[in-house]
């Protein structure tokens, strides 16, 4: 796909600055970017529209969101982000798809939630979820640290008769279990490579609590629990100023229909309910979200899933507090966490989603064949086990896999590809929004001085206007409404409230003694009329207009 920049590197913060400077300089008229808030370190989070104002404002189109990072070491997402903004105004004067996407709809996105946690993630051997802000941190453990200087904290593994481990003898450099008639023989714990903190002479050691602990995907209002039940959930609902921001940046856009949030790994697509079963949501709803995840199926190759019945395995204690969760279950907008990146697949031992906990030799099985694929594929991300002086354990071995760019983020090699597969599944998403329009506009002469005018509005996207069904339920819908400009009306109200449209989605289909038929189509469209006076020659104006599915407008001679 032909871009500008080149994806086949992670982004730091000034070189998303640079390109989002770039293109706002460059394309005037089709990109804007705004600072949505600093954070604690002193760095932008950017907020970039997409779409021609000549076509009309921002917000008199459909909007979709898009973003990136909320969790800072998923660098994956925010690249993803700038190159589906790069790919759009790249393209936007010579492919039709790009220019028709600007013209028509209004492309919002965030490529990075939490600039100074990525910063941190990509600059510093270290390793966090959100904010590199101390969040009620713990003292004791061993903390994570490059102790061999390059670059990386891999594992460390400390030989101990206590251990859980042992080396494999069948392949070198793995590790498995220890089995229950072990009694003979060197074995480890593993830990992360680093310091012990706080060391008290207790030999029953763990791994420190992060001191970085906050997770902006537990901070957003719908389901938040406090971090007794969740950890990194912040004080209180958005008491991180980052996730305020998203927030209020969303119910600052009305017209926003869709969401895709950035995430790694796994090769997942997420979708809600992510708090309850999907059979207690609106079977309507649940039958758009699987049918818009299979266009991700088609692009990704990505496996679509429920949130709550397939990837939670706690389905008591749930995680919630999520973005996706906020989106659909308090404005009834359609949103999909990406989950971006599958090592697991291309080692050849995918992951089973069921809901429930994975036995750990299936866990361990899947990481000792991603390890054999890193060796062969990206073996500069993959460091031998080598013997290191411990200043607290003595002879210590450090080794394994550079995680962040092999397990939670693809090597820089393949960051492209994950990158354009993404941007085809965003304009594909992003085409299914509600989108009015003015079918016909007729007037006829039924006296003198008098004309009746109909006009017929229908909605031409997959989704109705009130986006789901969920969005009823909220009372968060709002109607169509349409109106009729610069005529004297005699019979019918100036401006008409229709209610909801529905989408192509809700036309019910199937097959009857092996034909295929359409048992119902959608009620996409309806019909208004008035009665107006005026004279032959004269101009009207009629305007339909819905905040999630844009405006549509026409002129018509008396």
């Amino acid at each position: 796909m032909k871009t500008t920049f080149q994806y086949d590197h992670y982004l730091l913060y000034e070189d998303i600055k640079n390109d989002l400077n770039y293109f706002v300089q460059k394309y005037p008229e089709l990109c804007k970017a705004e600072v949505n808030m600093v954070t604690q370190e002193g760095r932008n989070q950017y907020a970039v529209t997409l779409t021609n104002q000549k076509t009309g404002d921002a917000l008199s189109k459909p909007g979709w969101y898009l973003d990136g990072n909320i969790h800072a070491g998923e660098v994956t997402s925010a690249s993803c982000a700038m190159h589906t903004i790069d790919y759009l105004l790249t393209n936007y004067e010579t492919d039709a798809e790009c220019r028709k996407m600007l013209d028509t709809y209004t492309i919002y996105v965030i490529p990075r939630v939490s600039p100074d946690g990525a910063e941190k993630y990509l600059t510093t051997p270290y390793s966090l979820r959100s904010a590199p802000r101390n969040y009620l941190s713990e003292e004791g453990g061993i903390k994570g640290e490059d102790l061999d200087g390059d670059g990386v904290i891999r594992m460390m593994r400390i030989a101990t008769p206590y251990g859980a481990w042992k080396k494999d003898p069948k392949k070198d450099g793995s590790m498995v279990f220890r089995e229950p008639s072990d009694t003979e023989g060197t074995f480890y714990d593993i830990y992360p490579e680093g310091v012990l903190e706080a060391y008290d002479g207790d030999e029953n050691l763990k791994q420190k609590k992060a001191d970085w602990g906050l997770d902006f995907n537990r901070n957003f209002p719908l389901g938040w629990f406090p971090d007794s039940r969740q950890p990194g959930a912040g004080a209180y609902p958005l008491s991180n100023p980052e996730n305020k921001a998203v927030v209020d940046f969303v119910l600052a856009h009305p017209n926003i229909g869709g969401a895709a949030i950035g995430h790694t790994s796994g090769g997942l697509l997420l979708y809600p309910p992510g708090t309850k079963p999907s059979k207690d949501a609106p079977g309507s709803d649940i039958a758009s979200f699987k049918a818009i995840a299979e266009m991700g199926v088609q692009e990704l190759g990505y496996q679509p899933l429920n949130i709550f019945d397939s990837f939670m395995s706690d389905q008591t204690h749930y995680d919630s507090g999520a973005l996706d969760d906020w989106f659909y279950q308090s404005q009834g907008i359609p949103a999909y966490t990406m989950e971006f990146w599958d090592v697991a697949s291309k080692a050849g031992v995918p992951r089973v989603w069921a809901g429930k906990p994975e036995e750990p030799q299936k866990t361990l099985e899947r990481f000792n064949a991603v390890m054999d694929w890193v060796k062969k594929n990206a073996p500069e991300y993959y460091a031998d086990w080598k013997e290191y002086d411990h200043p607290v354990f003595g002879r210590v071995e450090l080794g394994g896999l550079n995680i962040k760019y092999t397990i939670q983020n693809p090597p820089q090699k393949y960051l492209a590809a994950e990158c354009e597969h993404d941007t085809k599944f965003n304009l594909r998403f992003a085409k299914a929004m509600p989108h009015l329009t003015l079918d016909s506009v007729q007037s006829e002469t039924i006296g003198d001085g008098l004309f009746r005018v109909t006009a017929e509005v229908g909605n031409l996207g997959f989704l109705p206007t009130n986006l789901t069904d969920e969005a009823v339920t909220l009372k968060v819908d709002h109607p169509v409404a349409v109106s009729i400009e610069k005529a004297e009306v005699i019979e019918g109200k100036k401006v008409n409230e229709i209610g909801s449209l529905s989408g192509f989605s809700r036309t019910e289909t199937g097959s009857f003694y092996g034909n295929l038929t359409t048992f119902a189509n959608a009620k996409a469209k309806k019909k208004v009329s008035w009665i107006i006076k005026g004279k032959t020659g004269d101009s009207v104006v009629i305007k339909a207009a819905q905040e999630k599915s844009g405006h549509a407008e026409k002129t018509i001679v008396l």
